[in-house]
């Protein structure tokens, strides 16, 4: 028997919020924990990829005088001309360095070894942990840089379809009947056009494609179930009594849409998004294998498997790519399974 000192565990969490309890119930899965690691892992990998696989030094003494090529070369890749202008168009190996620190790997993605004539010189060696393609590109670089791409198209994606659809679902929600209906309407005549070829026409039919095209293409397309998970957790909502309490106290419409609704219907939405961030990188992993996705130039775990169409015997060309996809997809996949099981009420009593 608990003393008056010792609260019971039900006393204790009686106070509980509603983040914290899904919080709580979050970090019981012991697969819901091992995928976040996972992602942490791999958003890492993407941050500090130009320190991973780069053809330029970390750090490196020339003529006595300390550089940092990797860190100047952000100057140019963010504008900063003035900043790195000494940097740009340099070969870096060709530079005579007192002493240099290069990446781990020290291939860009963009970077061909010329010496690779044959299928066996093109396969994993200690030179190239994981082989290159066809045109002797370090495919350990390309998958580490690409990663950058898989995750920016999965947040990004989802947050534009987040944003479209938590608004039109809570707009719905909230005030019903004719609004109510024409967004329903919207709904189902976003759903009913194939979005897989509606994405591919408009990337066939755009001469200057690029990321930001499929990212806001799968993010327009994809709000929908978001929307109508919204909307049915607002309706359950706004008939509660404190949302009752608020409207007979004057609040104003957005602020108890914002402040008192939003809060409540938010947790159960993010199950979707974190489903929804698995459809968009296996949505451009498809289009980047057909050829429809970035940009030649620009590597991405998709392009990698469309590499492998051409060279049927390079199987490092589909292994490794479709490994991390696998491994991403299901971290998400695991995630999602988690947060849809710490936000079931019933585990609450």
């Amino acid at each position: 028997m608990a003393t008056p000192t010792q609260p019971t565990a039900a006393a204790a969490n009686e106070g509980e919020s509603y983040g914290a309890f899904v919080r709580r119930q979050f970090r019981k899965s012991t697969f819901g924990m091992l995928s976040v690691w996972v992602v942490c892992t791999l958003a890492g990998v993407a941050v500090f990829a130009d320190f991973l696989a780069n053809d330029k030094p970390i750090v490196a003494s020339n003529k006595g005088e300390i550089i940092f090529p990797v860190i100047k070369s952000y100057g140019v890749g963010l504008g900063f001309a003035e900043w790195g202008r000494d940097y740009v168009n340099v070969e870096w190996k060709d530079l005579p360095y007192d002493w240099a620190v290069f990446p781990p790997i020290p291939y860009s993605p963009s970077t061909t070894d010329k010496r690779l004539v044959s299928l066996r010189d093109r396969a994993p060696s200690m030179n190239h942990f994981l082989g290159t393609d066809d045109i002797g590109r370090d495919v350990s670089a390309g998958l580490i840089h690409g990663s950058r791409y898989a995750l920016s198209i999965g947040f990004i994606a989802m947050g534009i379809a987040s944003v479209i659809g938590i608004f039109i679902g809570a707009i719905a929600g909230f005030f019903g009947g004719r609004i109510d209906l024409l967004a329903s309407r919207l709904i189902e005549i976003v759903i009913t056009f194939p979005r897989f070829f509606l994405i591919i026409t408009i990337v066939a039919m755009v001469e200057q494609g690029g990321l930001w095209l499929i990212m806001g293409l799968i993010g327009i397309t994809g709000w929908t179930s978001i929307a109508r998970f919204m909307r049915g957790e607002v309706l359950r909502i706004r008939n509660l009594d404190y949302i009752s309490s608020a409207t007979a106290l004057g609040f104003s419409t957005p602020r108890i849409i914002l402040r008192h609704i939003m809060p409540n219907a938010i947790a159960p939405v993010m199950i979707y998004v974190a489903f929804g961030i698995v459809a968009a990188i296996l949505l451009e992993s498809a289009l980047s294998f057909l050829g429809f996705g970035v940009p030649p130039t620009v590597v991405t775990w998709g392009s990698v498997l469309f590499k492998a169409r051409s060279s049927t015997y390079s199987w490092w060309l589909a292994v490794f790519p479709g490994l991390l996809i696998f491994i991403t997809v299901s971290a998400f996949q695991l995630i999602g399974d988690a947060l849809r099981d710490a936000t079931d009420p019933r585990l609450r009593a």
